[in-house]
């Protein structure tokens, strides 16, 4: 059955994703041309999470190795695109997502890395989890989001907008909802940081302090950002660096150091 799921995930992720890139490509598409992928990605979506289920929760305990981490992250990815999608013009965006959902479930399909946790996790720890994970999920899809932009505009300034780029809404819209994702990603790891301080023994142990340190500076680095863009009106090119940056020093932060600790110290 994981075998079964896995496969149908990583084929349904693959034909959303050529979907979208057909779309991209053609001249004439149109907003009502995005459902398709969509409706498949949403499938997509569901078999991936019966094959998280199988290979997180094992016999001996959960798995919350790398692969599993990364996997885990990019299915939280996908499924809030997903469901967003519904309701915002960001479905595009899959083109980014879709293959990176596609990537770590071939990963963690023929890896044999493992990092089983045998005792239960405290409700606090959960949380600590729980929010750390949704906020590396939301913010990438905001830097996903700032990565269009930046598309969108350099084509309207050359005056040569793909086919694909001409559904999008405005870029003024396209923005709006940037700074909407990145003040939730903010808010989820800033609930991150806080369960982390309240429930972890130290912060600043050494195995965490890297972790601490790049979480924290990817913080100020987001929350700079949001009050740069209220107060003073970023946007366009800086919004797209400081969101890379801050992206960049939160991937390090978690994922970095876990592939340090876990794959390459062993």
């Amino acid at each position: 059955m994981i075998s079964i799921n896995l496969t149908l995930s990583i084929l349904l992720y693959a034909i959303a994703t050529g979907l979208l890139l057909k779309q991209w490509l053609s001249a004439k598409t149109g907003p009502n041309k995005l459902k398709l992928p969509l409706y498949i990605a949403s499938v997509a979506v569901i078999f991936h999470a019966f094959t998280l289920m199988a290979v997180t929760f094992t016999a001996q305990g959960v798995d919350i190795g790398f692969f599993s981490a990364l996997t885990f992250t990019a299915w939280l990815m996908a499924t809030l695109l997903v469901i967003a999608s519904f309701s915002q013009p960001i479905g595009c965006l899959g083109l980014l997502v879709y293959p990176f959902a596609l990537v770590t479930l071939i990963f963690r399909g023929f890896s044999d890395q493992h990092h089983v946790l045998t005792d239960a996790l405290a409700p606090g720890l959960q949380t600590h989890i729980l929010f750390s994970l949704l906020a590396y999920s939301i913010l990438s899809i905001a830097v996903a989001q700032a990565i269009l932009l930046y598309i969108q505009d350099k084509y309207l300034h050359n005056k040569h907008p793909a086919g694909f780029l001409q559904s999008l809404p405005a870029l003024e819209t396209m923005q709006i909802l940037l700074f909407r994702i990145i003040a939730l990603g903010v808010i989820a790891l800033s609930i991150s940081l806080l369960s982390g301080f309240i429930y972890l023994d130290d912060m600043f142990a050494q195995h965490l302090v890297h972790k601490t340190i790049l979480s924290l500076i990817a913080w100020a680095v987001f929350v700079v950002l949001l009050v740069g863009h209220y107060k003073f009106g970023w946007r366009g090119k800086i919004a797209i660096r400081w969101s890379l940056t801050g992206f960049t020093l939160l991937m390090l932060a978690y994922f970095g150091s876990k592939f340090v600790i876990e794959l390459v110290l062993h």
